[in-house]
């Protein structure tokens, strides 16, 4: 089975454009490879996906060495807004990145839906 990558990318920039206080997204491998991103012109794409699979990484060693199950999502949260990480698959991850004005449980009904959406077109 090919992926459109052209239709993910797609998706993200729709997503991005369309919802309130979002600010960027990116689809990346396990290991720190971009597949799809709809990010702001100043982020560098590798080197997201990079820290993006760094920060898989360190979350799944927390989890297991302080027995809390496997990783749902990481979630950082900083003085000008927040990085979400979510699984996607078995073999990568979604990164969303929204402002500090986002209102939290909107923007993670959101990811549920683009998640689904992007999950719609590999099928």
């Amino acid at each position: 089975m090919a992926i459109n990558l052209m239709s993910l990318e797609l998706i993200l920039q729709s997503f991005v454009s369309q919802t309130a206080d979002i600010q960027g997204a990116a689809l990346v491998s396990l290991d720190g490879l971009t597949l799809a991103t709809s990010l702001p012109s100043s982020m560098d794409e590798e080197r997201v996906a990079a820290m993006s699979a760094a920060m898989l990484s360190l979350g799944e060693r927390i989890c297991q060495e302080l027995a809390r199950g496997t990783i749902d999502r990481l979630f950082v949260e900083g003085n000008q807004g927040y990085a979400v990480l979510m699984g996607f698959s078995e073999d990568a991850v979604l990164l969303v990145l929204a402002s500090s004005s986002v209102k939290q449980g909107l923007m993670m009904l959101e990811i549920k839906r683009l998640i689904a959406e992007l999950k719609g077109t590999l099928n």
